[in-house]
């Protein structure tokens, strides 16, 4: 069943299942004219775009449940969706059916100062539950860089990272407890408030990073910890990708646990640079590294930060900058965060997401120069250094598209191929979804692939929730 393309028109006649939805939200909460569903087709992964059938907006769990049920009644395909700033095509209607937005599902339900615990709605922003934390002298570190307009429900889908997981985890780290609905429309919860529960299966975790395929999460218990009190962050600039990327292990092995440790070479950087028309203090070093320590004792940051920079410069560091304002480490943040968007606009490109232990960080770097440089393509690569996590951005610049097309998934097995080999895996923090699945095998054995097929089909038997997802 390929979505609602078999059944009757939406118009004329109605189809059932849009006159039962509309019946349940009404109809300002059923999208189905072509135009106002445009944006629920595509997502930030290239341009990839699936069209809907309709798009659907709840706003409490029982009417989540509700659309469960009659779209596994209809047998009509589901996809979930948060703010659509996915990079892997998690969040695309490949079957057409019904697009779940969790959009107006955004609220904060409670801050629990007494026990470090917030509950939330899936669509909340999370720079918005950052900021409503923080004023209470909390903190939720998860930091995906479209932390602006991403929501915490598809956060928890995808897993999310970014610079602060090298101290402080990711998302999988903060959650306690979920609310969440089958594809039958049956509710599940599974954890709260606890720190410790090994009580049965822990769906929590399950669910977590499963790219909305098993169940389509409605509530969040997130666990919170105190606001660090100060931050000092450092630009430290190499002439050649080696010694940076030797340097991150470097630090490591020496005791010191940075908050973030950010690796950006020198296209990448220039690329930022243009996109916000700022400037970086650091010339035209090859590569540099955005450290950042963190904590309450500015004696004890200081110490860490000398410590840092001794390392660093062993290393083969050319210099480090001090970013001594807050203004200062702000503006150099806006240039990391913007990284991604302005790759983006320099070519077709088509974006991998590798990780592998931070020891085998300079091998990964040279490795996806090798391949490059074999093929002819042009790669700009950044990232959360600190913790393996290395963004590989392929451009296609003035290749014509026969090449492109016939080189691009050579190089990407090959990269990929050189990730697992060192330890590593395909994705740290964008997932999987469709635009990855093919390369799955390289990752996972055929029983492996079997046991994870098994679990999606108890949860979801007539494979309704997301298809065409995670499995080539």
């Amino acid at each position: 069943m390929q979505g609602l393309k078999s059944k009757p028109s939406m118009n004329t006649p109605a189809h059932p299942l849009i006159i039962e939805l509309t019946a349940l939200l009404g109809d300002a909460r059923v999208i189905v004219d072509a135009e106002a569903l445009e944006k629920y087709g595509s997502d930030e992964t290239e341009d990839l775009f699936f069209a809907a059938d309709m798009a659907v907006l709840p706003s409490t769990t029982q009417e989540v449940s509700e659309i469960m049920r009659l779209a596994t009644l209809h047998k009509v395909p589901v996809t979930p969706r948060g703010a659509g700033t996915g990079l892997s095509g998690g969040a695309l209607p490949v079957r057409g059916g019904i697009v779940l937005s969790l959009e107006k599902m955004n609220k904060i339900l409670e801050l629990d100062t007494g026990n470090l615990a917030a509950v939330v709605q899936p669509g909340v922003v999370t720079e918005r539950f950052q900021n409503e934390v923080e004023a209470l002298g909390l903190f939720y570190p998860p930091d995906p860089a479209s932390r602006g307009s991403c929501m915490l429900g598809g956060n928890l889908a995808e897993c999310s990272g970014g610079p602060r997981a090298v101290k402080y985890g990711v998302t999988k780290d903060y959650v306690l407890g979920i609310e969440a609905v089958l594809p039958s429309g049956e509710i599940i919860r599974h954890g709260g408030k606890l720190l410790k529960n090994v009580t049965g299966y822990n769906l929590t975790q399950l669910l977590i990073g499963s790219e909305g395929t098993l169940a389509v999460i409605t509530e969040i218990t997130f666990r919170l910890i105190p606001l660090p009190k100060r931050r000092q962050t450092l630009l430290v600039l190499f002439d050649a990708l080696d010694p940076a990327a030797q340097t991150v292990s470097a630090i490591f092995k020496a005791g010191l646990v940075p908050s973030a440790c950010e690796f950006m070479e020198r296209d990448a950087i220039l690329a930022s640079e243009r996109q916000l028309g700022i400037k970086l203090p650091c010339g035209d070093v090859e590569a540099l590294l955005l450290i950042e320590v963190d904590g309450d004792r500015e004696d004890v940051l200081e110490e860490q930060r000398d410590r840092i920079c001794e390392v660093a410069m062993e290393q083969g560091a050319r210099d480090v900058i001090l970013a001594d304002t807050t203004e200062k480490q702000n503006e150099i943040w806006r240039i990391r965060r913007a990284t991604g968007e302005a790759v983006k606009r320099l070519s077709i490109y088509k974006e991998e997401d590798t990780v592998v232990p931070r020891f085998s960080l300079p091998q990964l770097v040279r490795g996806v120069k090798e391949v490059a440089a074999r093929y002819g393509l042009v790669t700009i690569c950044y990232g959360h250094a600190g913790d393996g996590n290395l963004h590989v951005n392929i451009l296609k610049m003035d290749m014509d598209d026969a090449r492109w097309n016939d080189t691009l998934p050579l190089a990407i097995e090959e990269i990929f191929k050189i990730t697992v080999g060192l330890g590593g895996t395909l994705s740290g923090e964008h997932g999987i979804g469709y635009s990855q699945k093919r390369y799955m095998p390289i990752a996972f054995k055929a029983h492996e692939l079997a046991l994870m097929k098994r679990i999606k089909s108890a949860f979801d038997p007539d494979g309704i929730l997301n298809p065409e997802k995670i499995f080539p």
